[in-house]
């Protein structure tokens, strides 16, 4: 295993009925502005609760923060932070709102001329520099709730970036996982590929003997697997939806990739697919990963073998005919949450992608990606081109 240091500030209160604890957990002097997306907060009723909530709180609102948090909105937030003199922040709504919020968090403080150069510089947010910020999860998918990271669109120049910093954690989050019957399938869908792929991101690396933490992600794929198909059936089943929404958490709160190497070349490459043709986050994931994980078989072989034994039931075969067998289930598993492969499912343009995207990652100047920092542009262009 290897060395680690973990420190996760993020209170979460989880279960039902529990947005009235927005009441004493926002500062009671605190001048909050409330950030959401396209306003299904309105009809679900959980902006209700939430005003209810601060009633004897000075409120503002920001709506129309978008699936893909654009830039451009994000600093319209940031000046009417300034205007009104806001000092807390309240994302209510799912990863997209959190992430935006957290580049609001980030930008609110920022001391240079440039807000961009936060994303472009990677300048990190320290600890106790960011703006103060608590979350009401509506979405459960990226995890945003209990770390520190977030990814950050911006359409005029078709980029997609990702930031953060130990000063961008929410102070609390709070989960009822009642909200997700109100969601949408695709959304739901969405929650389940996102998280799962998280997890793989953290354990389909090379074995480093940290018993525990594999165990961790087994976990939690298991629990997905099994209760993934049983929220999409029935979203009312409270059972299946409390233990989806914790495993989305549970997927990225920075636990499981303690002691192990992690991977992230799946989110780094899919990120630009998001961004040249506005696929869902989570459906950029299943296009590459499959891809990645035969691209880079040999390296990851060992890992899929375990993953084909312990989370699949393939215990027959060689170690390579396991490995093999995990990536057709993990495929097999997509789409049976009806979550297609392949990247000509979703765009006629996709002829040319492959260059596109390797050029970008050369132009940038990355040294490479993946656990061994060993896929570099021309492997970014072959792994794309496997994924059409």
């Amino acid at each position: 295993m290897r060395d680690f240091e973990f420190k996760n500030p993020t209170k979460i209160i989880f279960g039902k009925n529990k947005i009235a604890a927005l009441a004493k957990e926002v500062p009671a002097n605190a001048r909050v502005l409330i950030l959401y997306g396209g306003g299904s907060i309105k009809k679900n009723g959980v902006y209700d609760q939430v005003v209810a909530a601060l009633k004897d709180h000075h409120v503002e609102e920001f709506g129309g923060i978008e699936p893909n948090p654009e830039y451009e909105t994000l600093m319209k937030a940031v000046r009417l932070i300034r205007e009104k003199s806001i000092n807390f922040l309240l994302a209510v709504g799912g990863g997209s709102v959190i992430d935006g919020t957290k580049f609001i968090s980030a930008a609110a403080t920022h001391s240079g001329d440039n807000a961009w150069d936060i994303l472009e510089k990677s300048i990190r947010t320290e600890e106790g520099k960011g703006m103060p910020f608590g979350a009401v999860l509506t979405l459960p998918a990226t995890g945003s709730e209990m770390n520190s990271g977030a990814v950050i669109n911006r359409s005029e120049i078709k980029e997609k970036r990702t930031m953060g910093g130990p000063g961008l954690f929410p102070v609390f989050s709070i989960l009822d996982p009642q909200v997700i019957h109100t969601l949408p399938l695709r959304q739901i869908q969405n929650g389940i590929t996102d998280a799962f792929t998280h997890v793989l991101e953290q354990y389909l690396t090379y074995p480093a003997h940290a018993y525990l933490q594999d165990r961790f992600a087994e976990g939690i794929l298991l629990t997905l697997i099994e209760v993934g198909p049983r929220v999409l059936k029935d979203p009312t089943d409270y059972e299946a939806a409390s233990n989806f929404m914790w495993c989305c958490t549970m997927a990225l709160n920075g636990l499981i990739q303690k002691g192990v190497p992690t991977d992230w070349a799946t989110h780094m490459i899919a990120h630009e697919l998001t961004a040249l043709y506005g696929i869902d986050h989570a459906r950029t994931l299943a296009i590459i990963a499959p891809s990645l994980y035969k691209y880079k078989f040999e390296n990851k072989k060992d890992k899929l073998a375990q993953y084909a034994e312990r989370v699949w039931g393939i215990t027959s075969g060689s170690l390579e005919e396991k490995a093999e067998g995990a990536i057709d289930q993990t495929v097999s598993f997509f789409h049976q949450l009806e979550i297609k492969t392949r990247l000509s499912e979703y765009t006629d343009h996709y002829q040319g992608t492959a260059k596109i995207i390797a050029k970008r990652f050369e132009e940038r100047g990355w040294q490479g990606l993946g656990e061994r920092r060993d896929i570099k542009p021309d492997d970014v262009y072959q792994i794309v081109e496997m994924s059409y």
